[in-house]
């Protein structure tokens, strides 16, 4: 997918402008804002930040590392990670609105002292060798058709015996899906490999395994139960173009096994 492409998926010119007013109709003051203030609205993933807390654990993130959010979105995963542990925290994003709205996000809750975010590609980081310790990646490799490449570049900018932390959704049963989804609008922007395919990609690129769990019927259980509720000004409709559609397709695609969605921790095997 080229940058002109991903960002035709992403980029609308107004997720400063909407998350400001989903802000405001939430009562909150933009120039007070806490980091717990954004939770509703910054996880661009399937299960939201209770997804980004599990994963933290399992990779066992501390203080001492220093994190890559691979695929930071607006950066809600690196303010969680900076927030909660105290890390020092990179993003990178394709889509340059997002990593805009990232920046300033960071600023207002006062941890753009922790993190940094630069536009950039996954499969072709800006990063030296055995720059992290750990490099997180939820629902990123739906975007990227090279999934050898992308968990190459995980593993070359790892120290030895760092981690990966990947959340993500994996094709499942056959059948056709339902379009518009959260990661593309139109079939051909969508890159879904199995999860056996990923399991592979990720051991080929120099990865032991620590954790697999395949969390299907919890994540289509919850997307069930949120959309049955009453949307609130927070949420990821404040920036995220037909929203409804795209989860409702998404959560037909879990609950019926068309789509699965992965757990995993592996860890940089050395060189």
């Amino acid at each position: 997918m080229t940058t002109t492409e991903l960002g035709g998926q992403y980029a609308t010119g107004l997720s400063r402008r909407n998350i400001e007013k989903a802000l405001a109709g939430a009562g909150l003051d933009h120039h007070r804002l806490k980091p717990a203030d954004l939770g509703m609205l910054e996880d661009f993933h399937t299960l939201g930040r209770l997804a980004t807390s599990q994963l933290a654990e399992l990779a066992e993130i501390g203080a001492e590392d220093v994190v890559l959010d691979a695929g930071t979105g607006i950066g809600g995963t690196a303010r969680f990670l900076a927030d909660r542990y105290g890390c020092r925290v990179s993003g990178v994003d394709l889509t340059e609105e997002y990593c805009a709205t990232a920046r300033w996000l960071n600023a207002l809750v006062g941890l753009d002292g922790l993190i940094s975010i630069r536009q950039a590609d996954v499969t072709d980081l800006p990063f030296a060798a055995r720059s992290f310790d750990v490099v997180v990646s939820q629902h990123v490799q739906m975007n990227v058709p090279d999934k050898d490449r992308l968990y190459r570049e995980a593993r070359r900018v790892l120290v030895p015996g760092g981690r990966l932390a990947v959340w993500d959704v994996a094709a499942g049963a056959d059948g056709e899906l339902d379009y518009p989804l959260p990661w593309a609008d139109r079939p051909e922007l969508s890159h879904l490999a199995s999860a056996g395919r990923l399991r592979m990609a990720i051991g080929a690129a120099g990865f032991e395994l620590v954790h697999w769990n395949d969390l299907t019927e919890g994540a289509a259980g919850f997307m069930r139960a949120l959309l049955a509720e009453p949307p609130g000004p927070l949420g990821l409709h404040a920036f995220v173009t037909d929203f409804a559609t795209k989860a409702g397709n998404l959560t037909r695609g879990l609950a019926d096994g068309r789509l699965r969605v992965i757990q995993a921790v592996a860890r940089a095997v050395a060189d």
